[in-house]
């Protein structure tokens, strides 16, 4: 399977529109379609109709979509260059707008080239890790379909309840995978993992909670073949019932794979 299938995304006779039907499978336990599932969407049929690669895609979160409803993804080509494309992606249910997507895409081959961003020193094997835990059920949603692996964190139960909890130093270490992607890494993969920054809020803060995205930046930097992603998440802040923080994607071998940046409304669990 590959990220458009895992996502479900379909090709209509139009290359410029695609369909998303909303399934349990691309949703949150709240019942709504996830923020890097619609970014992923987005990402995969901006790279189907222009036919060149992400550099890099941010999404703005207008509305939500539930399970049931089938979003169009309405592509449109502002600038097509000889190396770029510099395109966007409404994507709605009916007249309701759910996000919005720009992106430039494309390939420019150079000698030069460095990666300065390093992975986190000590980082064990992902399946020497415990699974992430979380409060609710989510049999049969897009939190099932993760493999997720703590390497730095606390568990749910150790995060206070809606009382101030004590902040950690900000810093949220995951090794993930999605089981069923087994054709490669690329951009849609990465806004599917980059989507993270709203669980890193509750734990910098030290409280059961999260958030939802208001948006979501992924820079796409270089695709090697890996299993496992190892996702530092960064919050920077939270001010004003908003978190705003960053995720460096490291694939096994330490290749910085993407970044993806995002600003949250913060929610608190009641549970």
């Amino acid at each position: 399977m590959d990220s458009r299938n895992f996502i479900g995304l379909e090709a209509t006779h139009n290359r410029f529109r695609w369909k998303l039907p909303v399934t349990s499978g691309i949703s949150t336990t709240g019942g709504f379609m996830f923020g890097g599932s619609g970014l992923g969407a987005a990402i995969s049929a901006l790279e189907g109709t222009s036919g060149r690669e992400c550099v890099w895609a941010t999404a703005q979160y207008l509305s939500y979509a539930k399970p049931g409803e089938v979003v169009d993804v309405d592509v449109t080509i502002a600038v097509e260059g000889h190396q770029i494309t510099q395109a966007r992606a409404v994507c709605h249910v009916a007249d309701r707008e759910i996000l919005t997507v720009n992106a430039a895409l494309g390939d420019r081959p150079m000698e030069h080239a460095g990666q300065w961003e390093q992975m986190p020193e000590g980082v064990g094997d992902p399946l020497s890790y415990p699974q992430r835990t979380h409060h609710s059920d989510w049999s049969g949603t897009i939190n099932e379909r993760l493999d997720q692996r703590m390497v730095k964190g606390r568990a749910y139960d150790d995060l206070a309840l809606q009382e101030l909890g004590e902040p950690s130093d900000g810093q949220y270490l995951l090794w993930a995978r999605i089981p069923d992607v087994i054709t490669g890494m690329d951009a849609t993969t990465l806004a599917v993992l980059g989507d993270f920054v709203p669980s890193g809020v509750g734990q910098a803060l030290g409280v059961r909670g999260g958030g939802n995205s208001l948006d979501n930046t992924l820079r796409v930097c270089r695709m090697v073949p890996t299993e496992w992603v190892l996702m530092d998440i960064r919050v920077h802040a939270v001010e004003r019932g908003f978190g705003h923080g960053l995720v460096h994607m490291f694939a096994e071998d330490g290749t910085l794979l993407a970044t993806a940046s995002q600003s949250v409304i913060v929610r608190l669990s009641k549970a």
